[in-house]
This record gives C-alpha cells, sequence and structure tokens, in this order.
C-alpha cells in the first residue's frame, strides 16, 4: 500500500535550512511570518508565484515541494486528458483528432514514464 503523501513538505525544509517564517517570509516577498505558517500548516496553498519562490529558496522542485497537491493535480488533470482523449476518437475529422490524441498520449505517457499508471 502506497504511503500517503503530506500536501507539503515546506516546515521539514524550512527547519533544515534553518530560517525562521519572518526570514522566508522576507524572502518570498510576504510581510509576515504568519503566511509561512500558514502553508506549512496546510490552511492556505501559496501562489504560484510563492510556490516559485519556495523552489528557488530550498532548491527543491515545486512538485517535492508539495507532493500531495501534485499528486492531486495530476490525477484530475489526467482524467481529464482520458475524457478529451475519449471525445477525440469520436470526431469524424481524423487528422486534427489524430494531432491532439499524440499530444494527449505524450502527457500520459511522461505520466506512465513516472511510473504512476494512466490509460489513453
Amino acid at each position: 500500500m502506497p504511503s500517503r503523501k503530506l500536501k507539503n513538505y515546506l516546515r521539514a525544509h524550512r527547519k533544515r535550512s534553518g530560517l525562521s517564517q519572518s526570514e522566508v517570509a522576507l524572502l518570498v516577498g510576504s510581510r509576515t511570518g504568519a503566511s509561512i505558517s500558514r502553508h506549512e500548516r496546510f490552511r492556505r496553498q501559496p501562489t504560484f508565484r510563492t510556490g516559485l519562490a519556495y523552489e528557488i529558496i530550498f532548491g527543491i522542485p515545486a512538485r517535492e515541494l508539495f507532493p500531495g497537491v501534485f499528486e492531486n493535480i495530476q490525477k484530475a488533470t489526467l482524467a481529464r486528458a482520458n475524457t478529451l482523449a475519449e471525445r477525440m476518437r469520436a470526431l469524424p475529422s481524423a487528422s486534427q483528432a489524430a494531432f491532439k490524441l499524440n499530444l494527449l498520449q505524450g502527457i500520459l505517457a511522461r505520466s506512465r514514464s513516472e511510473n504512476r499508471p494512466h490509460t489513453l
């Protein structure tokens, strides 16, 4: 049974770095450490900009800083890719549908190469 991933590992990386919440807040452009606390305790999701700042600060890809969030987004996106692929197969215009199906197969193939089985 696969282990459940936390939504994020911000607190662990911040502690490991020796930075305080206030110091991280300054680095990400926030006024106080309270916003960092909310991110660490899963009370709020950081903006895309702040998520990228965390990646820069800790030197860890955002998908590894926020693995639970990434996993949820990945599942939802791949489910929608399968839905779209089904629609493409039903289109009478084969050339346009084939191009789009190739794109969708690429999306799902990248996922499979990460050991995440999905269908198309």
